[in-house]
C-alpha cells in the first residue's frame, strides 16, 4: 500500500487518469470510450453543480490511485434527510484488496457527515459481487431494487 495517501478533489488535469481507472475494469473496458473531451465537458459541469464531488486517492507522486463520485442530495423523505450518493468507485488493480477501499470510505464518511448528510447510498453494477461483500463488511445493506433506463 502507498505509504502517504491524499483524498482529496480532483483537478481537470487529472481526469485522463481518473478515465484510466474506469477504463481498467471488466465493465468499464466496453462503456468508457469516449473521447476525451466529454469526459472533460462532464467534469465542468460538475465543478459547476457545486454539490457534485469527483474525489481522488493520490500518493505523494501526485499519481491518481483511487477515486469516487459524491454528489450530496437534499430532499424530503426519511424526515427530509440529507444524503450522498457514492459512484464510479475505483482502485488501481495492483493496490486492490490491500485496504484501501477502508480508507476511501472513511472519506466518503467524512465527506458526507461534514456537508450534513446522515445517510450515505450507493450503486454498483450487480455483477460486482466482490464489491457487494466489500461494502456488506463495512455495514452497506443492500436495501432497495435500483432500475436504469437510457435515455436516447
Amino acid at each position: 500500500m502507498p505509504k502517504v495517501l491524499e483524498f482529496r478533489e480532483a483537478r481537470r488535469d487529472e481526469v485522463a487518469q481518473v478515465v484510466a481507472l474506469l477504463r481498467d475494469d471488466v465493465l468499464g473496458q466496453g462503456r468508457e470510450l469516449g473521447d476525451m473531451s466529454e469526459y472533460l465537458t462532464a467534469f465542468d459541469a460538475m465543478q459547476a453543480e457545486g454539490n457534485n464531488h469527483l474525489i481522488v486517492g493520490v500518493d505523494a507522486q501526485g499519481a491518481v490511485l483511487a477515486t469516487y463520485q459524491i454528489t450530496m442530495i437534499s430532499g424530503l423523505s426519511l424526515l427530509a434527510v440529507r444524503r450522498a450518493q457514492v459512484e464510479s468507485v475505483r482502485i488501481a488493480r495492483h493496490l486492490r484488496g490491500q485496504g484501501l477501499g477502508h480508507l476511501m470510505f472513511a472519506d466518503v464518511e467524512a465527506r458526507a457527515r461534514a456537508a450534513g448528510c446522515r445517510l450515505i447510498q450507493l450503486t454498483m453494477n450487480a455483477t460486482r459481487t466482490e464489491s457487494r461483500r466489500f461494502y456488506e463488511s463495512l455495514g452497506y445493506r443492500a436495501s432497495h431494487v435500483g432500475f436504469k433506463r437510457a435515455l436516447d
